[in-house]
């Protein structure tokens, strides 16, 4: 091929270039064009490989126009590209008007949970009692769920009728008195701890039960704690929790990891203590269990119950909300109706 050939090509191949840009409306046609001409195997590299054949004069003639090309064809391209784009852009907005005039969105932000305000607050009020906040396993074992709390093999709670077994030793917990047995085992006394969590038993699903619901138990083990220690740290906490008019009432009761045991009664909280079909004229409510660790569930851990004494506490936090909002009905918390639940925002 002569030089004259050769050059003629190269205008040849500005123009086919021209054409080629002028029809590519898409980014993706403008990277073919790309390729078409100045890729490894495009049109103008095969005229540049095609120069070894000419004289030095020609050579340097034909390739001085090759090389013009190729810069004119980078620019043309880039240019290409934006105007393309631009295009692109231009009817994508004219599709997608946006009317202004519009009203905008309301986002309404996002709010805890009735129950984890619940636990936050009882939570707050042990940490600033000395307590420390601890957590465990759902899914538990019936050493830390049943034997190691003093729970006797023909205890009702035992029954699959009452808890949700995995196997035959593996469960749901029942309570979060498996936390306290489960720290007891890691850490030497003294110990001052709160488990919140939530907790699984074969009850209906009612106005006032559910097969799901949360607990915070508590336990302190010391040098010669007192039955006194444990009203003194329940009566803070309910002064707290429910208001400085509350009162609280200890009624004998029992339950097999503490000895002895006792219902919690406090000031009905819609009457006052005055009296009203809630309380059912009593004046007072239950709200959660107590009593002094039981010396057995001591030894079970490794603790000396000459030395150590303890007292623990438990109780639902469902209960404590609805009487603390004034809810009749435990369903409420997990229906997720946004009605009731921005009521706590």
């Amino acid at each position: 091929m002569t030089a004259h050939e050769m050059l003629e090509r190269v205008r040849a191949l500005r123009e086919k270039a021209k054409a080629a840009l002028q029809a590519a409306t898409a980014p993706e046609a403008v990277e073919e064009v790309r390729r078409q001409f100045l890729g490894r195997k495009g049109e103008l590299n095969a005229v540049l490989r095609s120069l070894a054949q000419l004289p030095p004069d020609d050579r340097r003639r034909v390739g001085a126009e090759a090389n013009a090309l190729r810069e004119w064809l980078d620019e043309a391209l880039r240019q290409r590209e934006r105007e393309v784009r631009e295009q692109m852009l231009a009817r994508q907005m004219a599709h997608e008007r946006i009317d202004v005039t519009l009203p905008g969105r309301i986002f309404l932000p996002g709010g805890l949970h009735p129950l984890t305000l619940t636990i936050n607050e009882i939570c707050a009020i042990f940490t600033d009692l000395g307590f420390e906040v601890v957590d465990g396993p759902e899914v538990e074992d019936e050493w830390h769920n049943f034997i190691a709390l003093n729970i006797p093999p023909d205890h009702p709670a035992r029954d699959d009728h009452d808890s949700f077994y995995i196997t035959d030793e593996v469960l749901l917990r029942t309570e979060t008195s498996a936390v306290q047995i489960r720290t007891m085992e890691q850490r030497t006394p003294p110990v001052r701890i709160v488990s919140p969590g939530r907790v699984y038993r074969r009850d209906p699903f009612d106005r006032t039960h559910s097969p799901v619901f949360h607990q915070v138990e508590g336990l302190l083990v010391d040098e010669a704690v007192t039955f006194a220690d444990l009203k003194g740290t329940l009566y803070a906490f309910v002064r707290r929790f429910f208001g400085e008019w509350a009162q609280i009432r200890f009624r004998p009761h029992h339950f097999p990891f503490t000895e002895p045991s006792a219902e919690v009664l406090v000031s009905c909280v819609f009457c006052k203590g005055c009296g009203c079909p809630v309380c059912k004229q009593t004046g007072w409510l239950e709200v959660l269990g107590c009593g002094m660790v039981h010396p057995a569930v001591l030894e079970n851990v490794g603790y000396d119950p000459e030395r150590w004494q303890g007292y623990a506490f438990g109780m639902g936090v469902e209960r404590l909300a609805m009487l603390r909002y004034g809810i009749d009905d435990i369903r409420l918390f997990y229906e997720n109706d946004l009605r009731f639940l921005r009521q706590f925002d």
